[in-house]
């Protein structure tokens, strides 16, 4: 269907069906107006974006990546790039700012109001990543002494300019949050009751310094369509809603799935950096890890007599140190996303790593049985097969170890267990590995 829609319009716009093609567009998805807009030629996509109603235009715009963003406010005069800014959210705003190069913010933040400019740079003065950068000061805001009608009546004169109306939020003559108190609630009473009287006066909320992270897990735990952010002294300064925190959760996973390959991320879009850039973030790593590897590398260069004596040895190295490695960076991902998700805590570090180290074990009779029949077929010696299987075993157990204990010790030193990356868990176990067989083989070979 969205194929067919996306198809219908270009068939409207080579034909210069500009009135048709508006009303198709309205009763179209923001994100496949999004699609349709990036497969369009560069001088057609901001003259199809102006087709769009207002609110609509907000969201195909939330919807693009910073890249086509930037196209497209380079498009636009400056009344239009005006226009835009002021019909977007606050928080959607603030993040647009801060993805775009320092000198186009600028210039951008110029052509706001200044109470917008303001509200802004205020969102834009809390630390990356919390929960005060995030949020959005648009929420329905209400008195605990208001009747429900009087309540009723101010949602119905804010609701246009409001993130979301389904939940509202009472504070104090300092602003302080009282509670909160749903829209329906407020339909099903009556109209004289006090808000006092229906007001939830436990509510979950966070601070403005609360990891967003955090915040996405509040949301998801307690099953809420926003939650109320307050600073240090309980003063409610936002909320963040459901579909912000998709977008973190989206966020956090690409950079964690980033750290994990050691291919450190970029607020662009890995795809729309430059080459050279890519390249320059990538290089760091794999500079590291290649000096870490000339150690494997020196270390059966010291084993050249017993090579010598026994060829057959070199043979097995690469399945052991990437079996090794494999099985390490299984370990690591589970116990990474366990602790992401709250599934598992570092109360329980012992217990998972003792699991896993019994996990390693078993692995590692399976495909040591395995390795010992196949390596007693290519190297005719059953000194060789039981080095390589007594190996193997011994590998697979510490590489889980390892796997499941490295990412307990970076969130005990208080770094992210996503930098556990991959490479480094296969490098470690590449020079242990090679450690374990070369004693081995000492020990068993006559």
């Amino acid at each position: 269907m969205a194929k067919m829609n996306k198809r219908s319009c270009k068939s409207l716009w080579d034909r210069k069906q500009i009135k048709t093609l508006r009303q198709k567009l309205i009763k179209m998805e923001p994100s496949a107006i999004t699609e349709l807009l990036s497969e369009m030629p560069l001088e057609s996509a901001p003259v199809i974006f102006r087709l769009l109603p207002k609110g609509l235009a907000v969201k195909v715009f939330d919807h693009m990546d910073v890249t086509q963003k930037r196209r497209l406010l380079e498009s636009f005069t400056e009344k239009a790039e005006r226009a835009l800014l002021e019909a977007m959210p606050e928080d959607d705003r603030a993040e647009l700012l801060e993805e775009l190069p320092a000198i186009v913010a600028k210039r951008l933040l110029e052509l706001l109001s200044p109470e917008q400019r303001q509200s802004t740079m205020h969102l834009l003065g809390y630390e990356e990543g919390t929960a005060g950068r995030e949020m959005t000061p648009s929420f329905v805001d209400l008195q605990s002494d208001m009747t429900v009608e009087q309540a009723l009546a101010r949602i119905r004169i804010l609701a246009i300019n409001r993130e979301t109306i389904y939940e509202c939020y009472v504070i104090d003559g300092q602003r302080r949050l009282l509670g909160t108190v749903s829209l329906k609630d407020l339909v099903l009473a009556e109209k004289g009751t006090k808000i006092a009287e229906i007001l939830n006066r436990e509510p979950h909320f966070v601070y403005t310094y609360t990891d967003r992270q955090d915040v996405a897990k509040v949301l998801r735990d307690y099953e809420l369509l926003a939650v109320p952010v307050v600073d240090r002294e309980k003063r409610l300064v936002g909320i963040i809603t459901y579909d912000d925190v998709v977008d973190i959760v989206e966020e956090e996973v690409t950079e964690d799935v980033y750290r994990f390959g050691a291919v450190p991320g970029t607020e662009r879009g890995y795809f729309s950096s430059r080459i050279l850039g890519v390249v320059r973030r990538r290089i760091v790593w794999l500079l590291i890890l290649l000096l870490v590897n000339t150690v494997t590398g020196s270390l059966i260069a010291r084993q050249e007599a017993l090579l010598a004596e026994v060829i057959i040895l070199a043979a097995f190295i690469p399945l052991l140190i990437g079996t090794g490695g494999n099985v390490g960076a299984q370990s690591a991902t589970v116990v990474i996303r366990g602790l992401a998700t709250g599934e598992i805590s570092h109360k329980r570090a012992i217990v998972i790593i003792l699991r896993e180290a019994v996990v390693g074990f078993l692995l590692g009779v399976l495909l040591g049985v395995i390795v010992l029949f196949w390596a007693y077929f290519l190297g005719r010696s059953i000194e060789v097969a039981t080095i390589v299987s007594t190996t193997l075993l011994a590998i697979s157990a510490m590489a889980t170890i390892t796997g499941a204990a490295l990412p307990f010790i970076f969130r005990l030193i208080k770094v992210d267990p996503a930098f556990v990356s991959a490479p480094l868990i296969t490098t470690f176990i590449d020079i242990s590995g090679i450690l374990v067989y070369f004693f081995v083989a000492h020990s068993l070979i006559k």
